[in-house]
């Protein structure tokens, strides 16, 4: 019994070595220490992988028929690997063999049904060969289970496609993220009809949208002159988000006028982004008038420059204008106040019109400016602007307020709004 005992026990320590070397080669780093540690585990499927990869992905000396040899030899070990049976196409693809390229990623869709790396890899795999059907369609899949992989769905499928339908249609499933990202991406590159089709599907879907969420696509459309598009956006934004349209009764092409709502800051409405020296909050408006005014109080510390409140207002071309403010100033120091300016964003020089300076304390006044829009004029931006003053003592101080600001056609007329 003894004895026996000692020889189970040296077997045992001998077979022990044998896994304890073998497994340091295999994690050793060198091919030739890894393929002398597979020789010595039969049946280890991630040791021939192992041997696989450093044989397909050596930058020096890449052999590609050498790496399906060990592949084969990993899928041999563990059949039920999706990973080894992807590495084995990858492999294929290399050498040319694509017919078994293809079976070798069939082999993984069935050992991992539901796995979106697979789905993703073998999608990309048939959209190279120009199976554009079903590659679209794994891509697909492989969205619907990472939603991570959407970027990279949606610039890989426009490359080869070029056609928005296909995009939305077959490689993406139809999700708000999808489509919201669809485009953002679409838009950053300048495709703007087709993203103008992705914005149609997303409020399609009928979900609620932050309106947040349009302002990107919005800042590029007011870049790029389309201000009936914009409008349209805009309108169908609001109304994704369950918030009110804009009061058509009251005829002014601005936005939250009154300042009875808070501002969106992007889009069609107002934005504010504070400078340094001014605190803002919403005050009583003037009497008389409904809403809120927007109080300004500068704190004395500043010579800034000032351009917000501002918005964005889409116009038509060659047509005339009445715009309108009240504005009201208490102690306003040095000789450059505050006022608005009105000017084409787009086309420098079009459109510049600049109200009266208010400094010292004023009561409540009209601020009144009738203009033309310029020959390419389709967008308007209406701001409270101060320019740094030029004093030696050119601190700001003091509070100014402002509020029922409006902007309508001198002549109302059914071209109004683009």
């Amino acid at each position: 019994m003894l004895l026996l005992s000692l020889g189970v026990s040296a077997i045992l320590i001998f077979q022990a070595a044998e896994v304890w070397i073998a497994t340091r080669r295999i994690q050793s780093g060198q091919l030739a220490l890894i393929e002398r540690g597979a020789e010595l585990l039969p049946g280890n499927g991630e040791a021939w992988d192992r041997v696989g990869r450093f044989r397909q992905l050596d930058f020096a000396s890449p052999d590609s028929s050498l790496a399906v040899n060990a592949y084969e030899k990993a899928v041999r070990d563990d059949p039920h690997s999706s990973y080894y049976w992807m590495d084995l196409a990858s492999a294929y693809e290399d050498v040319g063999d694509l017919a078994r390229a293809r079976s070798a990623y069939e082999r993984a869709d069935a050992a991992y049904p539901v796995s979106a790396l697979v789905a993703w890899n073998y999608g990309n795999f048939l959209v190279r060969r120009q199976d554009y059907s079903e590659g679209y369609k794994k891509i697909r899949q492989a969205v619907a289970i990472d939603r991570k992989l959407t970027p990279l769905a949606i610039s890989r499928t426009w490359r080869s496609s070029g056609d928005v339908n296909v995009l939305l249609n077959e490689a993406l499933p139809p999700t708000q993220d999808a489509y919201l990202q669809t485009l953002n991406l679409l838009a950053s590159i300048g495709e703007t009809d087709a993203a103008l089709t992705a914005w149609q599907r997303l409020v399609g879907l009928g979900k609620p949208l932050a309106l947040s969420d349009a302002f990107p696509f919005l800042d590029k459309l007011i870049a790029l002159d389309r201000s009936g598009d914009a409008l349209r956006v805009w309108k169908q934004a609001l109304a994704a988000a369950g918030l009110p349209a804009d009061d058509a009764a009251k005829q002014s092409l601005i936005r939250n006028g009154d300042f009875s709502r808070d501002f969106a800051n992007g889009g069609l409405d107002w934005r504010w982004n504070a400078p340094l020296g001014v605190a803002a909050a919403f005050d009583s408006p003037p009497p008389s008038k409904e809403g809120r005014s927007l109080r300004l109080d500068f704190t004395a510390g500043v010579n800034l420059a000032l351009d917000v409140p501002s918005q964005f207002v889409p116009v038509q071309p060659n047509s005339a204008y009445h715009f309108h403010a009240e504005l009201q100033a208490k102690e306003v120091t040095t000789d450059s106040g505050v006022r608005f300016w009105i000017g084409d964003p787009n086309h420098a020089g079009a459109v510049n019109v600049l109200t009266d300076n208010f400094t010292g304390t004023h009561p409540w006044t009209s601020v009144d400016a009738d203009f033309a829009s310029g020959p390419e004029t389709h967008f308007l931006v209406v701001r409270l602007a101060r320019n740094p003053s030029s004093m030696f003592d050119s601190k700001l101080g003091g509070t100014a307020w402002i509020a029922g600001v409006s902007l309508v056609p001198s002549i109302q007329t059914s071209s109004a709004a683009p």
